[in-house]
């Protein structure tokens, strides 16, 4: 039976997130759920203040890199970007497409997936417009970059701080061992894109013209310096939230003095952490765990294999890329990596698979449910059909190469 209320409760919280009645905050159905949950015994107390404090950090770290994302906005750097890919596909949409894919690799790599779907994504929408281009593969490359572009650094991804500790790597470690896997996913997602959007590119451009934004510089030398303090401060113990952190202090300082209402600038940044999404996150880590202690660790335990060969690795991913559009991606990565954090393999493995899986259906990610919240926004609704098709094809596909890629980097490693 408590299963079963266990069960219920993870449903009402992903339900409630993807529906947003009313486009009420995603902690409006999570928190009380996890109220429920310890108040009915489903979860001691003590087991789910042990949860949220492990938790800390990766909240900490989500909510600095929300702000320094905005900030960033704020300064220009998205703008800029989307002149720099007009201006680069001089008149052609498969460049654009081109330019669009590496921009959105980099952002959320180094900004995380987050960035790219709520930043990004309107500015694409901007620069097809000017480059005049069918916007819609330039678009859907920002979600399944956000998702599946998401390998590279530990802080691309909720799902990737959460498992970091347990693959015992450093930050550089880490990208050293992902890099291959991520060229991998890039490159099969753009040959996947360059054939279902055939009939959108090869559609003749019709630019406008467009003044340049101008370089920001001093934003642009403040994200290098954050990316490089997240790989030096790291082996001194210094949790990658802190360095998120000061790059945010460092932006907003000036434009909060600029500001003719500083406090009220400054109360406008604090908001952008979107500290009702991180109670969210504590929520659903809780619910998580009252399923994961009655029942879901034991079935996932069965169903995981204890080696990372091949056929380890490939079974792994696939049972990550299921369980993260049945449960979402976040969930997902909370029940997989306790399973498998004996073995680094198969955590890099579980982590293509909740990165790469949630392009399959719109629950995957919160990323995604996002992306197509900000289409809708813009009366623009995703074609369901097409997504779904879009992501039959590319997901396996690249989940395949994603994995063939890591056996060759683990042989190829004197890391693990």
């Amino acid at each position: 039976m408590s299963t079963v209320w266990a069960v219920l409760l993870l449903a009402v919280v992903l339900a409630f997130a993807v529906v947003r009645p009313r486009g009420l905050p995603e902690a409006t159905a999570a928190v009380p759920a996890a109220a429920i949950a310890i108040g009915g015994g489903l979860v001691p107390w003590a087991a789910a203040r042990d949860e949220m404090i492990m938790l800390g950090p990766t909240v900490g770290f989500l909510a600095a890199i929300l702000a320094l994302a905005h900030l960033a906005d704020s300064w220009g750097v998205f703008a800029f970007a989307g002149g720099l890919a007009a201006r680069a596909s001089r008149g052609s949409p498969t460049r654009l497409l081109t330019v669009v894919f590496a921009i959105a690799a980099a952002v959320t790599a180094v900004l995380s997936l987050d960035a790219t779907v709520v930043l990004l994504t309107p500015v694409v929408f901007a620069t097809a417009a000017a480059a005049g281009v069918r916007a819609r593969p330039q678009v859907y490359a920002c979600t399944h970059l956000a998702n599946a572009g998401s390998l590279l650094l530990p802080v691309a991804n909720l799902t990737n701080l959460l498992a970091f500790g347990a693959t015992g790597l450093t930050f550089l470690g880490f990208a050293g061992m992902m890099a291959l896997p991520w060229l991998a996913v890039l490159a099969v997602e753009y040959a996947v894109f360059r054939w279902f959007f055939a009939g959108d590119l090869a559609t003749p451009a019709r630019p406008v013209p467009v003044e340049p934004a101008p370089a920001p510089r001093f934003a642009l030398a403040v994200l290098a310096l954050t990316l490089a303090g997240f790989a030096a401060a790291e082996p001194m113990g210094v949790a990658p939230a802190w360095i998120a952190a000061g790059g945010a202090v460092v932006l907003a300082v000036p434009l909060v003095v600029r500001a003719p209402r500083r406090a009220r600038a400054a109360w406008a940044i604090v908001l952008e952490t979107n500290p009702l999404f991180c109670f969210f996150v504590f929520a659903l880590g809780v619910v998580v765990l009252a399923l994961r202690q009655h029942g879901l660790d034991d079935l996932i335990t069965a169903l995981t294999p204890h080696s990372a060969d091949l056929l380890g690795l490939l079974a792994v991913a696939g049972l990550a890329a299921l369980l993260a559009n049945l449960v979402n991606n976040v969930p997902a990565t909370l029940v997989l990596v306790p399973v498998v954090a004996h073995s680094p393999g198969l955590v890099l493995a579980a982590l293509i698979g909740v990165n790469v899986g949630p392009n399959l259906t719109y629950v995957g990610s919160l990323a995604t449910l996002l992306w197509r919240r900000i289409l809708h926004a813009r009366d623009e609704p995703p074609a369901t059909g097409a997504f779904l098709r879009l992501g039959a094809i590319s997901v396996p596909a690249c989940l395949l190469a994603a994995v063939v890629a890591l056996w060759v980097a683990l042989k190829l490693s004197t890391v693990l």
